[in-house]
């Protein structure tokens, strides 16, 4: 069992940069893959990217090239680089890691809080 805690949200005009960050009480070498996702209001939650536990990243396309994950093994954490935002990319971002519990490959995700991030025009 993990707990997962985003941080690093707040209000930035359009063209600026943000870092959000998730810590995880345990190793997040542990994690089959960690990602981010994000829910603007009404809308339904959408994956904005995620990383292996080898450290491939995958992102999507309207944030690819503009957004960057990466993880910390020393610190526990994963982070999420978001430069050049853009009104549309307002929403909660969550944190989410899976972990492979049998061999047919089935795993149990952990939630985040939720960070806001509101990008001004």
């Amino acid at each position: 069992q993990g707990q997962l805690v985003e941080s690093g949200g707040g209000l930035v005009q359009a063209g600026g940069s943000l870092r959000l960050s998730c810590a995880s009480s345990r190793s997040i070498s542990r994690f089959s893959s960690m990602s981010w996702y994000r829910q603007a209001p009404g809308k339904p939650r959408e994956l904005v990217a995620e990383i292996s536990g080898g450290g491939s990243a995958n992102y999507a396309d309207n944030v690819r090239g503009r957004f960057s994950v990466s993880k910390d093994y020393n610190k526990n954490t994963m982070y999420l680089q978001m430069n050049s935002l853009k009104p549309e990319d307002t929403a909660v971002y969550y944190c989410n890691a899976a972990a492979t519990v049998n061999v047919e490959g089935a795993t149990v995700s952990f939630w985040g809080q939720g960070t806001q991030v509101t990008v001004s025009s």
